[in-house]
């Protein structure tokens, strides 16, 4: 039963986030279920990362499991939700937050190259999302959808050409899923990071980027992981956030309002 004075409340709420052995996604997991949601852990490669996000939920008397899905497949993220199904019963909310990143030059971008960020970044989210509607469509459940975009979806950032352009795209998308299911009470949102340091990005940041990045941030300094979580469990939380749809919300300490 949903705690009826804390709005921001996930009891009894089942959660899975698609890219939850890394370092933002991991500390997503923890936060949805901090906030009471049992939570199903996706990964591709980093089990041990996976097993180790499990084991600090495990620690603090939360629930979850893992499961391994290849997000450029369809039947393998179906095969994976069936799992969440299976135990579960049902689904509240999904998170994507899949991110692969090249710095190579545009005229040297392979098709191999492009086709793989697209397939992870975009193409992923696409099918984990239409499965995950389907299911709570299916139970007449009132769901939340939760893209990780990026900085670097409003603005052209040198070194992130294609990713850039996937997380575009996602913002697009979400856009169009909220407006296309908001009549079953799916809402679908995203959430804009600024920059958090994580394995993606920080083979990129050399101290002239990093300074240039201060620079251009208002609050002078990276994120940290834990500054995502208020806006992930306000857009998770029916109650909180029941009236927002097609947001896309910026927690990138002013990254996107500074111009010159």
């Amino acid at each position: 039963m949903e705690d009826d004075k804390n709005i921001f409340a996930l009891t009894d709420k089942v959660a899975a986030v698609i890219g939850g052995s890394g370092v933002l996604g991991g500390g997503m997991v923890k936060s949805l279920a901090g906030a009471g949601a049992k939570t199903a852990i996706f990964y591709s490669g980093n089990r041990e990362g996976a097993e180790n996000v499990l084991a600090d939920v495990e620690k603090e008397g939360g629930e979850g499991m893992i499961c391994h899905a290849d997000v450029r497949s369809e039947a393998s993220l179906k095969k994976a939700f069936q799992e969440i199904e299976d135990r579960w019963k049902r689904l509240d909310i999904l998170v994507n937050a899949p991110g692969v990143n090249s710095v190579t030059p545009i005229m040297e971008i392979t098709e191999e190259e492009w086709d793989r960020i697209m397939e992870i970044n975009l193409k992923g989210v696409f099918f984990a999302s239409r499965i995950a509607a389907g299911m709570m469509i299916e139970k007449g459940i009132e769901g939340s959808i939760i893209n990780i975009s990026s900085a670097s979806s409003e603005i052209p950032l040198s070194k992130v050409f294609t990713y850039s352009i996937s997380k575009a795209g996602m913002n697009n998308m979400t856009r169009f899923m909220a407006r296309e299911w908001a009549p079953q009470k799916i809402r679908v949102n995203a959430i804009l990071p600024g920059f958090f340091p994580a394995e993606q990005n920080r083979k990129i940041l050399t101290k002239e980027r990093t300074e240039a990045i201060f620079n251009h941030t208002p609050m002078n300094r990276f994120g940290e992981t834990r500054e995502l979580e208020g806006a992930l469990i306000w857009l998770a939380s029916n109650r909180a956030s029941s009236f927002v749809t097609g947001a896309v919300v910026p927690v990138d300490g002013g990254f996107t309002s500074m111009t010159i």
